[in-house]
């Protein structure tokens, strides 16, 4: 551990904006500190876990964390700079809070984090209009609130709705509410909401004459500055197993540019200092091993879904490279093998088919000819074990699955075959 909290924010690179540095490090031990989680959708997105291990970071150092569900706020949405949201429904939102829930307490139980949830929509169920109006409203001029950045650019583009111009007092209010009942004197998230979250601080100042704080991070971008985790092809890192599997989500980060694996180490697990900087060096000296690729990949798949998912994970990596396809099931091979060529036949087709007919049939080999050289040259496998005859049977072979068989030429040609009845 660094001395402080803002030491190691800063090494780390998650430290953007803040109040006053000096006034938090002078906070007593307990002090309470929250995070809001959106929920726009079911789950949240590998952007989001650095504010998740924020909130235990903060911990760390003695900090009582508060993890924020928007059941209010994500009913009317963080206005974007170039789009009006589409409003959920109730129904929906209470769905993908519920959902957030699950994921985040069974990750904050893994790395040992006590957080104390709350829901916004427990107090603004019950909150009257005019009393909003008078004890919030009063307080912010509508000149200090279109001085906001990302109010700014809709108004000078395409316009705002009066529900997402009002979404920085509901926010503001979150954290006076959390001021005044659990004693609160931090919010932290990420860049692009110091505008809302600066609304609170203000708020509490007016209204209690209080100085509470605000910190921010940057957020997670690559090395030309897009968002990480969500790419325009549609694929998103999403946290939650449901919606990504494990396996997907370690090839993810195993697959990290070199120029970015050290920022996604500092931000996205606990790794000491020291350990962070021996892996820079391997990143310059021997970039081929992609040793950080693999430590990152290996410590937030651990963090995100735990050692058992992402021993399968590494174990379903290998595969690919030859590796044993046992201890794995058939949902983790088709997941493995979803982006490689495949084909359906029945299953009497493929227990009468030879290995050569299926090579041939597939592709793999435009000939049986082409087919007997490669076997005889060690380059043919069926489930990653290697053929020994082009006339061997599939029921003569141990193929381990019902419904599907994967066939291999040389160290990365793979074709999958999808057994039907």
């Amino acid at each position: 551990m660094f001395d402080n909290i803002i030491e190691d924010l800063k090494w780390r690179g998650l430290l953007n904006d803040i109040t006053s540095e000096e006034e938090i490090l002078k906070l007593p031990k307990g002090s309470a500190v929250y995070g809001g989680f959106d929920p726009s959708a079911p789950s949240l997105q590998i952007g989001n876990l650095v504010a998740v291990l924020n909130l235990a970071r903060f911990a760390s150092y003695g900090f009582n964390v508060i993890g924020l569900y928007g059941g209010a706020t994500g009913a009317i949405g963080d206005p974007k700079a170039q789009a009006e949201r589409v409003l959920q429904s109730m129904e929906q939102v209470k769905f993908n809070v519920n959902s957030q829930k699950r994921k985040l307490t069974e990750i904050y139980e893994r790395l040992g984090v006590k957080v104390d949830f709350v829901n916004n929509y427990d107090w603004f169920k019950s909150i009257n209009f005019l009393e909003f109006l008078r004890d919030v409203g009063k307080h912010f001029s509508v000149g200090y609130m279109t001085a906001k950045d990302t109010v700014k650019k809709r108004l000078e583009t395409i316009g705002i709705s009066y529900a997402e111009f009002s979404y920085m007092l509901i926010q503001a209010y979150d954290y006076c509410y959390l001021f005044e009942k659990k004693n609160c004197v931090i919010q932290i998230g990420g860049s692009d909401q110091w505008g809302n979250i600066t609304s609170g601080v203000e708020l509490i100042r007016r209204k209690h004459g209080k100085s509470v704080h605000a910190l921010t991070t940057p957020l997670l971008t690559d090395a030309e500055g897009k968002k990480l985790g969500k790419s325009e092809g549609g694929f998103v890192v999403w946290l939650d197993e449901n919606y990504l599997s494990p396996y997907k989500f370690y090839q993810w980060l195993l697959n990290t540019q070199d120029d970015i694996v050290i920022k996604l180490l500092k931000a996205l697990t606990f790794l000491s200092k020291e350990e962070i900087e021996a892996l820079e060096v391997t990143v310059k000296e021997n970039p081929e091993k992609r040793e950080a690729q693999k430590v990152l990949a290996k410590e937030v798949t651990t963090i995100v879904h735990g050692e058992a998912q992402t021993e399968l994970a590494i174990k379903a990596s290998n595969v690919l490279f030859g590796g044993s396809i046992e201890g794995l099931d058939e949902k983790s091979l088709i997941d493995i093998f979803s982006d490689v060529p495949s084909s359906s036949m029945n299953s009497e087709e493929v227990k009468s088919s030879t290995a050569s007919d299926l090579f041939v049939k597939t592709h793999m080999a435009s000939s049986k000819g082409e087919i007997k050289r490669l076997i005889q040259n060690g380059g043919a496998y069926i489930n990653n074990q290697k053929l020994g005859s082009p006339d061997s049977k599939l029921s003569d072979i141990k193929l381990q699955f019902n419904n599907i068989v994967i066939l291999r030429s040389g160290k990365k040609s793979y074709h999958l075959i999808k057994i039907s009845d």
